[in-house]
């Protein structure tokens, strides 16, 4: 059946159907308040969560249904030693449609592996959060009125960021981009990220500059650097205020440029800046409900489709070859590896070399 687990999963054309169904939702709430009904939206957060988790559930209740769930892993079976995919095998028999965070990379992918219903990333470790670039996109076309032809800089912790991992490849999909991606050298892009952006034929630079470059955004999308991804505490604490965005950096930006952030912020943008125009993001964040909305009704519309969740070239392995630390693999020891095929091969779950 149709699940989303990587923003990949969906065309071009998808994206912007999503967005015009959101766009109208907007505009006719009222038409689309019991879609959903005798429904249930199956929440499983794993990991802490307030604009996703409440803006799924916000969502499946303004289409008519019901939601049921957990927002904390110690109130679940997985505290007692319960695998992920025993879990979802479970509470698929309960739910119409899953939407599911989680802290390992990889982890969407295993548990839709194991669903008889759709399952909807949420977020899965420092991988993807394929939901979130929706809500980016959505909130870009509105704020922009357009998805191609703009310089866009990404700024903050880009390495660990599941949200710009998402975003980068959304966007690489549409013509004449240009992206700046602003970082420390410790917290650059992972090479996947880039191997994508090369393949595209985008232009791209890296800089840790965010003052020589403000001036030729039309978007910048700022990150929070996650004190939750750090093994080391030490790195986190020097890293943590690399860039802090204030009232009196953003004269040097355009007019008409926008800032976005997935949320929640620490110390990157200062709040004097919240009540600038350009400040997009609290925007941004009511704009979450509205494409989840008309993402359920996707899922839903198309639960008896046959897409296939291994991909041409995809080869089931023998024995764990995944060395990523953060990969579900690791923790599910009854899980299978998959290896996608080409010339440099990876982790299925997690895009690992192998």
């Amino acid at each position: 059946m149709r699940h989303l687990i990587d923003i990949v999963d969906l065309t071009e054309e998808e994206i912007n159907d999503l967005i015009r169904v959101a766009n109208d939702i907007i505009a006719r709430p009222s038409l689309y308040a019991h879609c959903m009904e005798g429904k249930k939206l199956a929440s499983l957060f794993f990991e802490s969560s307030t604009r996703t988790r409440l803006s799924f559930e916000a969502a499946m209740y303004e289409l008519g249904g019901h939601v049921l769930g957990f927002s904390d892993a110690e109130t679940s079976s997985i505290s007692k030693g319960e695998s992920l995919q025993d879990t979802i095998r479970v509470v698929s028999g309960y739910a119409d449609i899953i939407a599911m965070r989680h802290p390992k990379d990889g982890a969407a992918l295993a548990a839709a592996l194991a669903s008889g219903v759709p399952v909807i990333n949420a977020g899965d470790g420092s991988h993807n959060h394929p939901t979130q670039t929706l809500t980016d996109l959505l909130t870009i076309q509105r704020e922009k009125g357009r998805l191609n032809s703009m310089t866009v800089g990404i700024c903050g912790d880009l390495r660990y960021g599941r949200t710009v991992h998402s975003l980068i490849e959304a966007l690489a999909r549409y013509t004449n981009m240009r992206f700046i991606l602003i970082a420390p050298e410790e917290l650059r892009i992972p090479e996947y990220v880039l191997e994508m952006l090369e393949g595209s034929g985008h232009a791209y630079v890296q800089t840790d500059d965010l003052d020589a470059v403000l001036g030729e955004l039309d978007i910048l999308y700022m990150t929070r650097i996650q004190r939750e991804r750090f093994s080391d505490p030490q790195e986190y604490e020097k890293l943590k205020n690399s860039y802090v965005l204030t009232a009196e950096r953003m004269r040097a930006a355009r007019p008409d440029m926008s800032v976005l952030h997935p949320l929640p912020r620490v110390n990157e943008i200062s709040t004097d800046v919240d009540d600038d125009p350009r400040a997009a993001y609290f925007r941004q964040a009511r704009n979450g409900k509205y494409i989840r909305m008309a993402l359920i009704l996707k899922l839903l519309d198309e639960k008896n489709s046959a897409a296939s969740l291994l991909p041409r070239g995809t080869e089931a392995a023998d024995r764990k070859l995944c060395r990523n630390m953060r990969c579900i693999m690791q923790a599910e020891t009854g899980l299978k590896q998959y290896v996608r095929g080409g010339a440099v091969p990876k982790c299925l779950y997690c895009d690992t070399r192998i």
